[in-house]
């Protein structure tokens, strides 16, 4: 298994030329879908066709969007060893343009809970020093484009429930990822 990591979140405002997507076509949550600039990985997606996937990329970041393998291939291979459970980290640049301060900041710290482990949506609003602010770290984390590599899954509420998880699936899928990893709910 590879343990080792290198979460390199940049935010940033830039135009973006291309962006690369790449399919693993069969995985255990089905195929899934990735988005890669030259900066490192923006965005993670499954269960859509290519045209699908291709439109919403060039929404959110204004870019062209090219099918490109090699552009591809390390976040791809490293998702399915994850999702094989052969990976419990992750060591993807990951690039976070147009998302603002907070959101940047909620993500990173949701990249350092460690495999295995979980932490709460309030835990992750005091490290962000705002108590308050757990309703708001909850829509960073719903919005996640890069979920499993940032694992938004591992954030529950504070009384340990898991709540709702944006990807197809939903919550069943939030369960089958922590046991994936065989975290204590």
């Amino acid at each position: 298994m590879n343990h080792s990591t290198s979460h390199r979140p940049r935010t940033s405002h830039r135009a973006l030329s291309t962006i690369y997507i790449g399919l693993l076509s069969s995985s255990p949550i089905g195929p899934l879908w990735v988005a890669v600039s030259e900066q490192g990985l923006m965005m993670v997606d499954w269960s859509m066709p290519q045209a699908d996937f291709s439109r919403q990329v060039e929404r959110r970041f204004h870019a062209d969007v090219m099918y490109d393998e090699p552009h591809t291939a390390d976040a791809l291979l490293q998702l399915s060893e994850y999702l094989d459970g052969n990976r419990c980290q992750f060591t993807l640049p990951l690039d976070l343009a147009g998302m603002t301060l907070f959101q940047s900041q909620v993500l990173r710290l949701t990249t350092q809970i460690p495999y295995g482990l979980t932490s709460t949506y309030k835990a992750i609003a005091l490290q962000v020093g705002n108590v308050h602010a757990a309703r708001a770290v909850g829509r960073v984390e719903a919005t996640n484009p890069i979920p499993l590599v940032i694992p938004c899954h591992r954030v529950l509420g504070s009384n340990g429930s898991l709540h709702g998880y944006g990807g197809p699936g939903g919550i069943k899928l939030k369960a089958w990822l922590l046991n994936l990893e065989q975290s204590f709910i």
